[in-house]
């Protein structure tokens, strides 16, 4: 059975351009960027082009990206580098409800040593208000997390505007997280006006194992890594080359394709949404109608729970998610969705098909064909299920 792909929220497959830039520093350039012979040419070379890359899909300049292992490390620099560098002038932070673990387990870290912690909420959509973030800040704020798109629901929050907030209103700095929106959606730092940003490469058909951290000019960051000079002295360790190689890759197909790529994937996601509209009642979408991004399809399916038809749909061939990847194997409701004023029981019933550039019209009308059938059969067995809504 051929298997379909339905979880690129969770991990994307690397464009095979990536993986044949990448192939050269495993192998003929392996020196190390540091190194002043000649082996350490090349990758030098290829890591500050892999650098101007990146930046020049954030429209920032190359000296404002430091490259980290990962989206989740790039938002532990963010949080904890830019507190601690700045504790003297205060030791609160604010993140909003809807943020990745990373952000708020780092933010609860940072409580343990001292710091206070505000949390913002969200309305129905997952959407932050710019009068509840002016109401949280304080003289002693120093950091605002908000996302820029969410990872389990897609919505896009108003990030340029929530920051306009924050600058008017206090001296806090402003971080987003966008490892779900880099490479899906036009990024440019500058016209969000954000002091960081956090990017992962293999969130958009880049490797694993790399990320970057941007950091507008001037903002101080307190490294998290003891060790070289690596990054300017921020992230310490000698740099992954492959990876960052694959990084800047990744980043320069997006800047020429994303566009229309993602237009391709948001018609796929439109079929889908309609189709799961037209055949399944007691249906709920989760996140923002229209603020969203175009891979996402977010739903909650009454009187079943999501990792039963997460199971059902791969015994069809169906790989799709009940959840963050990060929070779903704990059984427990999306604090996502929670924060969305979600009934916890309705909560229960999440399911997330995330598309990506390699999934087909035939893929899609599969799934169309297949889940309504899933979900009778579940809502068959469950005793919550209201009998007059049953088939005769």
């Amino acid at each position: 059975m051929a298997l379909i792909y339905l979880d690129h929220a969770s991990t994307t497959p690397p464009d095979p351009r990536v993986v044949a830039a990448m192939e050269p520093y495993w192998t003929e350039h392996f020196g190390n960027p540091l190194s002043t012979h000649p082996f350490g040419e090349k990758p030098r070379e290829a890591v500050e082009e892999a650098r101007g890359a990146v930046a020049s899909l954030l429209g920032c300049a190359a000296r404002e990206i430091i490259f980290t292992s990962s989206g989740t490390e790039a938002n532990n620099l963010a949080v904890k580098g830019l507190a601690l560098a700045r504790a003297k002038r205060g030791k609160h932070l604010v993140v909003s409800a809807v943020e990745h673990q990373s952000v708020m387990n780092a933010a609860q870290s940072m409580a343990k040593l001292g710091w206070e912690v505000s949390t913002v909420p969200v309305d129905c959509y997952g959407l932050v208000d710019g009068d509840d973030l002016k109401g949280a800040l304080r003289a002693d704020t120093t950091l605002v997390c908000v996302n820029l798109a969410n990872l389990e629901i897609g919505t896009l929050e108003p990030v340029k505007e929530l920051a306009e907030v924050v600058a008017a209103n206090s001296e806090a700095a402003f971080h987003a997280d966008a490892v779900q929106a880099v490479g899906h959606i036009p990024v440019d730092v500058e016209a969000l006006g954000v002091d960081l940003l956090s990017v992962s490469g293999h969130r958009f058909y880049g490797p694993k194992g790399v990320g970057a951290l941007y950091f507008r000019r001037g903002v101080r960051l307190h490294p998290l890594l003891d060790g070289g000079i690596q990054e300017g002295g921020r992230r310490a360790g000698t740099e992954n080359v492959p990876a960052i190689v694959g990084l800047g890759e990744a980043a320069r197909i997006a800047a020429a394709e994303g566009e229309e790529r993602s237009a391709r994937i948001r018609r796929l996601r439109d079929r889908l949404h309609d189709g799961l509209f037209e055949r399944i009642d007691h249906l709920h979408l989760n996140g923002h109608p229209e603020r969203r991004l175009p891979t996402h399809e977010s739903v909650c399916i009454e009187y079943v729970e999501g990792e039963a038809m997460s199971l059902f749909l791969v015994r069809e061939g169906i790989c799709a998610s009940s959840g963050s990847t990060c929070s779903s194997r704990a059984l427990k409701a999306s604090h996502v969705l929670l924060a969305c004023s979600l009934d916890p029981a309705v909560a229960q019933g999440s399911l997330q098909f995330t598309l990506g550039a390699g999934n087909t019209e035939a893929e899609i009308d599969k799934v169309l064909d297949v889940l309504p059938e899933i979900v009778r059969q579940l809502r068959a067995m469950s005793p919550l299920y209201p009998r007059e809504s049953r088939p005769e």
